[in-house]
């Protein structure tokens, strides 16, 4: 199933295209199908270079194919290498594989290391990878809550870490952590861990935003709700995805 996720629609007051909105904001976002996007997109992210974490599918491989489509170079993250192979096939001109476990020690630096290698430059990063468990609160082990910690909040911090050195050089950054509604409520298919973490997400976009600002980079959180996408549907039952899609 292709991903209904290419045109954003931020609140009223939002900045437009291509011009960050104020740092550490939380914006809710409106999905439209890929055919509603214009042949004449703006270049208005030509001479970029963005970073993109779990981006083998869903939002995170339709973002990459929008920064792609509005002239940007895009490091691709799938943790299976051949399958970062694949997306890059899929995507064409402008995308780089970086393959690797975001979470695993050392990846986030040398992700952005390689990056920095064949683009010379990192001016976006957005942090959509994530673990979606599922289990319910008393089911939860202590390695469960541990792993989804390391990839849900951990590696968006190591990740931005790394980036920073290359930004504060431009005086240019704009980073985007995927969050959730579940972030700010709870969440309706996640467990304990997932709303835990995606509310962390939000904390350390605040943060950073306050502190980062100074250097020209903005950082935001997206809070999505639930999205139609293929990992969506193998997560939730027929009840669910026909009273939130």
């Amino acid at each position: 199933m292709e991903p209904t996720v290419l045109g954003i629609q931020e609140h009223p007051g939002a900045a437009p295209p291509g011009i960050a909105p104020s740092a550490g904001s939380c914006h809710d976002v409106r999905w439209a199908p890929r055919s509603v996007v214009s042949m004449d997109t703006p270049q208005d992210f030509s001479g970029r270079v963005a970073i993109v974490t779990g981006a083998s599918r869903g939002l995170g491989k339709a973002a990459a194919a929008r920064l792609l489509e509005r002239g940007a170079s895009v490091a691709i993250n799938v943790r299976d290498p051949e399958r970062a192979d694949q997306v890059v096939a899929e995507l064409g001109a402008g995308s780089f594989a970086i393959p690797g476990d975001i979470a695993a020690d050392g990846v986030p630096e040398e992700l952005v290391r390689r990056t920095l290698d064949r683009f010379g430059r990192v001016d976006i990063l957005v942090n959509n990878a994530a673990l979606p468990f599922t289990t319910r609160f008393e089911r939860i082990t202590t390695d469960e809550w541990r792993r989804a910690v390391d990839v849900n909040l951990t590696a968006p911090f190591l990740l931005m870490r790394a980036v920073l050195p290359a930004m504060k050089a431009r005086r240019f950054g704009r980073v985007v952590n995927i969050s959730s509604t579940a972030g700010r409520m709870v969440s309706t298919l996640g467990g304990a861990h997932y709303t835990a973490t995606k509310t962390g997400l939000l904390g350390l976009t605040r943060a950073a935003a306050k502190e980062l600002g100074v250097y020209g980079i903005t950082v935001n959180a997206v809070c999505p709700g639930m999205i139609d996408t293929e990992l969506t549907r193998e997560t939730a039952s027929a009840e669910q995805l026909e009273l939130r899609l």
